[in-house]
């Protein structure tokens, strides 16, 4: 049985919500799923899983979350090639650069030779219904990729 591993920084408990409802959507795929909070896990965990997502959220006017920095950098390291990748994420579109930080997960994870299962999926603040849709299709791309 494939497995995902997601790992996500919430603030608010938006992303945390937005990471559950993507587990909840790979575990409906047949998928092993493992969910952690950020700080809980080192990077290299990634290496165990066929499919590794990341939720974030975007801090202020772009800066990355204090509490997944070290994950950031830590993933920078890794070589994920064979895996599947997908990143999600909140923000705020009052702020310019809204959801910036899912895109600085998506360029990293691109350099690691992992291979995007995915389109990003961004979330203004809580997750809506058709949120919640572009969270489970987005689960579901990412599953067929490893079956």
């Amino acid at each position: 049985m494939a497995v995902a591993k997601i790992v996500y920084a919430s603030l608010t408990g938006n992303t945390e919500e937005i990471a559950d409802i993507v587990a909840e959507a790979l575990e409906n795929e047949a998928l092993d799923v493992e969910i952690n909070e950020c700080t809980q896990v080192d990077a290299e965990e990634f290496l165990d899983a066929d499919i590794c997502v990341v939720g974030t959220y975007t801090y202020d006017e772009g800066s990355l979350p204090d509490d997944i920095v070290d994950f950031y950098e830590d993933l920078k390291e890794l070589d994920l090639s064979g895996k599947v990748y997908g990143v999600i994420g909140s923000g705020d579109t009052f702020y310019e650069r809204f959801c910036s930080c899912v895109d600085d997960f998506d360029h990293v994870f691109s350099q690691t030779g992992a291979t995007k299962g995915a389109e990003s999926v961004k979330v203004d603040l809580a997750a809506e219904e058709e949120d919640i849709q572009r969270l489970e299709a987005f689960a579901k791309e990412l599953a067929e990729k490893v079956k």
